[in-house]
């Protein structure tokens, strides 16, 4: 069939749309990086000029129309075709960007903005009340542009669709109860015996040898520094600014090892997800990750089921040693692999081991849904957070800096949406790499010899590249095919605590 003309019309205008975007991705990852103290007020403008410019873009009546003219020929190609999939998610970013008003998307850029700035003073400082009207002015936004989305069964639906397509509150919190369940006495078995010891990650490790090391595993693993860098910030991220342009950042602490090199890993997860993106799809809204459970897949992939691999500490051990031949003198490889997959109740979730890493997810979770849902006002969240911390992992925090202000998602961005990724990551997580080691069982082995070719070419193949054409054909799919009553926790627990007791071998 031949393509009509509007199909190129329309890659036209998603390129504008896209470079705009990228734009406005370069001026949010140099707020978080190397913006001088003063200038917060002038770029939470900037931000709101850009995203007035880029909602006028999402919603033109030219774009709508193009929309309009193709629906016909996509509904006459087949449902796996690629070109109807690219016609299905941009007239699903148009009605739904359409839904918003455009001054609503600058308030809340110019927002999120200021309340950014101000967290990054709060948190050092311990200043929740700083911050505290920011959030307050956060959850009504949320709540807000929730209301553009009449029809969904629950407030933070509209929230979570946006960011996990066909993704609900009554899908998610089924999974969640499981894995809660299982997980809070499972936490508590590993702490009551005698586990591995990570004192040896707490010695004194300059900066430089840890960024060094970083940046030599990014290598191997395959990060392209043609195509991005890694720079620090207060809270670790990865940013698209184009399609060749996949930056890194991570933060360092001296005193701990595996702050930085973890944190640089599953930032890398991510930009390898984007860096594989299929050439086709430059400049359209499919050029990009399908959804955050399935971005959060390849970083926790990466980052756990390869980097605290005893293949990947067999491989790096002595590149490490090399840079701190003092602080690791005679020290092997079971001794930094049980260190590095020590399991505690511990307060920050980016540090946090495997096992306990999904209740951190699912404390933030519930308080979302309590705070959306009115339950739970802003003012008591500080106490609802060391209450809950108690509760499902028994740590309480000494202050509000490893407390409620430690994650920097509701200070950026809105309150809702953003965390039930990355436990629906970790599960997928161990699913992709089941299916990678059916498909080539020699990927431990490689991984021992420091080669992560096979591994991330079946990931490019089966997952970068088809990029958010996936979104289109079976959305919610990754998540909601759930197994039998039980599984999904069952599955998580054996992985982590196969991992941590030290029975389970890199299979």
């Amino acid at each position: 069939m031949t393509a009509p003309t509007e199909l190129q019309e329309l890659r036209t205008l998603l390129a504008e749309i896209s470079d705009l975007r990228g734009i406005e991705a370069l001026l949010y990852w140099d707020q978080a990086t190397y913006l001088p103290p003063k200038a917060g007020d002038g770029r939470s403008s900037q931000l709101a000029t850009m995203a007035a410019a880029i909602h006028e873009k999402q919603t033109s009546p030219a774009l709508g129309r193009l929309l309009d003219k193709l629906a016909p020929y996509a509904e006459q190609l087949p449902p796996d075709d690629d070109v109807r999939a690219l016609i299905d998610v941009a007239r699903y970013d148009f009605d739904r960007a359409t839904r918003v008003p455009g001054p609503f998307m600058a308030e809340l850029a110019a927002h999120t903005g200021h309340s950014y700035v101000a967290w990054a003073k709060a948190r050092p400082a311990n200043d929740f009340a700083a911050v505290q009207p920011y959030l307050e002015k956060t959850l009504d936004l949320s709540r807000r542009y929730a209301e553009y989305f009449p029809g969904y069964a629950h407030i933070a639906d509209p929230l979570i669709d946006s960011a996990d397509r066909g993704m609900t509150v009554a899908d998610i919190q089924p999974v969640f109860a499981e894995l809660e369940a299982e997980l809070v006495p499972l936490v508590q078995a590993i702490v009551e015996r005698d586990g591995p010891d990570d004192a040896i990650l707490g010695k004194y490790y300059p900066e430089a040898g840890q960024w060094a090391f970083s940046l030599e595993v990014l290598a191997q693993l395959g990060y392209d520094f043609d195509r991005g860098r890694q720079d620090k910030t207060h809270h670790p991220f990865m940013i698209r600014l184009g399609h060749d342009d996949n930056r890194v950042t991570t933060r360092v602490d001296e005193h701990r090892l595996d702050g930085l090199l973890y944190s640089s890993v599953h930032e890398c997860g991510h930009a390898l997800y984007e860096m594989g993106t299929a050439d086709t799809w430059r400049g359209t809204p499919v050029d990009s990750g399908t959804s955050s459970g399935i971005h959060e897949s390849q970083s926790r992939l990466w980052e756990n089921l390869v980097g605290r691999s005893r293949g990947f500490w067999e491989h790096f051990l002595p590149t490490l040693q090399g840079y701190f031949p003092e602080q690791l003198a005679g020290v092997d490889v079971d001794t930094i692999y049980g260190a590095v997959n020590t399991v505690r109740r511990s307060l920050i979730r980016t540090e946090s081991d495997e096992v306990t890493y999904n209740l951190h997810v699912l404390i933030r979770f519930g308080l979302e849904l309590d705070l959306l849902e009115g339950r739970l006002a802003v003012a008591d969240l500080p106490a609802a957070w060391h209450e809950r911390y108690q509760a499902s992992l028994g740590v309480h925090a000494p202050s509000d800096v490893d407390g409620v202000l430690q994650d920097v998602h509701w200070y950026g961005g809105l309150i809702g949406g953003a965390f039930q990724g990355y436990t629906l990551g970790t599960i997928m997580a161990s699913q992709f790499y089941a299916a990678a080691l059916a498909a080539h069982p020699e990927i431990p082995d490689q991984i021992r010899a420091g080669q992560f070719d096979t591994l991330h070419t079946w990931l490019r193949t089966n997952i970068y590249a088809r990029a958010q054409i996936h979104r289109q054909r079976t959305p919610g799919a990754c998540h909601r095919r759930r197994p039998r009553s039980g599984a999904l926790p069952r599955l998580f627990a054996e992985v982590s605590l196969g991992r941590c007791m030290g029975w389970m071998r890199d299979a």
